[in-house]
């Protein structure tokens, strides 16, 4: 006999956790500050990768020598393990200024500077390769063989460092504002998001719950609401107001049929 499986969920434990922010400007000034070190720390590895292109295009044009590698084809792996280091620290600082932008959003309203804030890692990676290219298919001394080996590689290190660059999931000011007046949210010490029930399936296997305003949890480090909590909470104001309309009763202006119903009764002055 196959026994029947239970769908085991974990017992959740409650923390309180109280909010540090009194105003929409004050919480503003704590995602900024969250969301700094990630910035800081992006630009660094961002500027490390750009250095690692300098020494690329230099080991390529032999301009620079690696001693303890052979003349032939020592130049060639110099230059290609300093475009892989190029390519490590562009994705690492596009990961780290995303994570920082999730934090502390720009406005959508501002399409300018939300698409550059957001799409920066694209910028960088055009900076971190594209001049690779052009002095590698330049150079005189170079040969045709060599040349199209650096372009193609240097090509691929930037797809793949635009398609990391691309933030595919952009979060915005207005929205992080919108969701902050929720009174009661849940959420993991180790978890991006913040959930508006508890009972959420992401939820099911976390003990250990902190649970405060949704300003809080952004105080917190939680990026946005969970979109499975954001789904669950509009189908039920959806199935609350059609209750509502069909609750309602119509009135078509033309008949009352709970009205009051009059007789007329004739004046008889003929009976006897």
């Amino acid at each position: 006999m196959a026994k029947e499986t239970e769908k085991k969920t974990v017992a959740h434990t409650y923390t309180k956790v109280e909010g540090k922010t009194q105003s929409k400007e004050e919480l503003l000034q704590q995602t900024r500050k969250n969301a700094m070190p990630y910035r800081i720390t992006g630009v660094i590895f961002w500027i490390l990768a750009i250095t690692c292109e300098v020494f690329a295009i230099l080991f390529f044009r032999v301009a620079l020598e690696w001693d303890f590698l052979y003349e032939e084809p020592g130049h060639t792996i110099a230059w290609i393990v300093a475009l892989a280091l190029d390519l490590i620290f562009l994705v690492v600082g596009s990961l780290l200024w995303k994570k920082g932008n999730h934090l502390d959003p720009a406005k959508r309203s501002q399409e300018i500077k939300f698409w550059c804030q957001n799409n920066l890692g694209v910028i960088v990676a055009a900076i971190a390769f594209v001049p690779f290219i052009i002095f590698a298919l330049t150079d005189k001394n170079a040969t045709k063989k060599s040349k199209t080996l650096a372009a193609i590689a240097a090509a691929v290190a930037l797809i793949i460092g635009v398609l990391f660059g691309i933030d595919w999931n952009p979060h915005s000011q207005e929205e992080m504002l919108e969701n902050a007046g929720i009174n009661t949210v849940y959420w993991t010490a180790s978890g991006t998001v913040y959930h508006t029930h508890d009972d959420c399936g992401h939820l099911k296997n976390t003990k250990d719950l902190l649970t405060g305003s949704s300003a809080t949890a952004i105080e917190n480090g939680k990026t946005r609401l969970c979109k499975t909590c954001e789904k669950k909470d509009a189908d039920l104001l959806a199935a609350g107001e059609q209750a509502v309309t069909e609750a309602t009763p119509v009135d078509d202006g033309e008949k009352d049929v709970g009205g009051d119903l009059t007789v007329e009764i004739p004046d008889d002055t003929t009976g006897g």
